[in-house]
């Protein structure tokens, strides 16, 4: 919960003037009460387009076999438990945001919350269509089960395959438990405002929500309980996909540095992603006054600290290749820069490493343009990491007669395309039928964080004059901010 007072030099993390719970309301609902605007209708049919591509190159597999993809006898993953991988990434920034700032009571995830965890459940459903696609005979998903059967077999609990699907429907499950529980008292405000059908659907969906004292107190203590059971899964998730590999004897993939570099990794491409999405959102759904600067600068940070925890990773793997002695090891990684993929090994290193670190400047990170520009770049080069880690790593191994060079077929490229069409596909009607920022908890802190309330104790007259110069010094930071404003204040 928020405090009631806050030190004057704390970044506002609500701006405008007389901004109400009523205006607050009428800001965040005006995308789900009214009729959609030309760049919804945009964004929305090029996403079908894709989401349709999507159906039919699955249904071509499915039809035709694995057969049409472009793997072969060396190398049998490629593109499929690559884009597999790279979803599952993508969704670790929900829960992260979600669950751990919540547990560290940092009040500024309020206004992102929502929608980096409806990220996450769609990215997990397209992670998820890829393990279906790869079985081949979908319909015989029940024997990853951990049940018996008629023929009294039981799963090889000794294969991390079979950890994946543990992990993935425990985070899918608890994520989606978690972003449902959140937007109950939102739900119940649009039901209050809507009238006929509209209504009588959200009132289902609000559960009977009431917002009486008791209410609120189950609500806060469900939610803590589930950011406790969500914080140990952004570390097990991404932990047991990395096990795929590292329990391997493939050089390049066994190696026991891969679970905390693929949980780093994981919270870098999805925090990117949520910095794609939120960047175009603040400003086609008018959100600037509470997806503010801060936030965006605050989110540039962690992606900057894990993109340097990533590169730290690199150059570990390297050294210990090299440390190792082992001229296996030591080609997997040279193939990287001279093998026949050398460009896909370039667009990793220089998107996630190089890119990244122009974020130490305060002028990159405030700026909106660049900082959706690198968000792009991150997860094109968080792609590339996992091709090179699972291509250029198979193709090269210790057979020379067994070498072969992957090459995707349309099949492969538009089941990866199509995916990215699903997943806005998803987050384009998220945005339209339920609210995207938590209205509840931006209410919370306007009394403490916003703007207004930090004009009010200026005008008081009763602070350190020291901290009123620091406080006005400080406000080119918010590109919603009128500093005349404040020099009458």
């Amino acid at each position: 919960m928020a405090s009631h007072s806050e030190s004057i030099i704390r970044e506002p993390l609500i701006t405008g003037e007389n901004i109400t719970y009523a205006q607050i309301t009428n800001d965040v609902l005006r995308p789900v009460e009214n009729m959609p605007g030309k760049a919804w209708w945009i964004g929305f049919t090029l996403a079908s387009l894709g989401a349709c591509l999507w159906v039919f190159s699955v249904s071509w597999t499915f039809w035709y076999g694995i057969g049409e993809w472009g793997l072969d006898k060396t190398i049998g993953w490629s593109w499929d438990i690559t884009g597999f991988v790279w979803w599952v990434g993508i969704g670790h920034a929900g829960t992260l945001i979600s669950a751990i700032l919540l547990l560290f009571r940092q009040n500024w995830r309020n206004s992102i919350n929502r929608s980096a965890e409806a990220m996450t459940i769609f990215a997990v459903i397209c992670a998820a269509s890829y393990i279906v696609c790869h079985m081949g005979r979908p319909w015989m998903f029940v024997y990853s089960l951990p049940l018996p059967n008629t023929y009294t077999l039981w799963v090889n609990f000794n294969s991390p395959l079979i950890w994946d699907v543990f992990a993935i429907s425990t985070y899918f499950s608890v994520s989606l438990v978690f972003w449902y529980t959140g937007l109950l008292p939102d739900l119940a405000t649009i039901r209050d405002r809507a009238t006929g059908l509209r209504r009588k659907i959200y009132s289902v969906c609000s559960f009977g929500w009431t917002g009486s004292v008791k209410t609120w107190q189950r609500f806060e203590t469900v939610c803590l309980i589930l950011a406790g059971i969500s914080t140990p899964l952004v570390l097990s998730v991404h932990t047991i996909v990395s096990m795929d590999f590292a329990t391997s004897l493939e050089p390049g993939w066994h190696t026991t540095i891969f679970p905390p570099y693929f949980v780093a990794g994981a919270i870098f491409s999805g925090f990117a992603m949520v910095q794609t999405l939120l960047l175009v959102a603040r400003k086609v759904l008018g959100l600037e006054n509470y997806i503010t600067m801060f936030h965006i600068e605050a989110m540039n940070k962690i992606i900057l600290l894990t993109g340097s925890i990533v590169g730290v990773a690199y150059m570990t793997e390297f050294f210990i290749a090299y440390y190792s002695g082992g001229e296996f090891e030591q080609y997997t990684f040279l193939n990287r820069f001279i093998g026949p993929h050398w460009w896909a090994g370039c667009m990793m290193y220089g998107c996630n490493v190089l890119m990244t670190q122009l974020m130490w400047f305060k002028s990159i990170r405030r700026n909106v343009a660049i900082s959706w520009v690198l968000s792009i770049v991150v997860n094109i080069g968080m792609w590339f990491e996992r091709f090179v880690i699972i291509q250029i790593s198979l193709q090269r191994d210790f057979l020379p007669s067994s070498w072969s060079v992957f090459h995707p077929t349309w099949v492969d490229m538009s089941i990866f395309i199509g995916s990215i069409g699903l997943f806005f596909t998803m987050f384009l009607l998220f945005v339209r039928v339920l609210p995207s920022i938590a209205m509840a908890e931006v209410k919370l802190i306007l009394k403490s964080s916003s703007e207004q309330a930090k004009k009010k104790l200026l005008a008081h007259g009763h602070l350190d004059p020291e901290q009123e110069e620091f406080y006005k010094e400080s406000l080119v930071k918010f590109d919603s901010i009128e500093i005349s404003n404040y020099q009458k204040a």
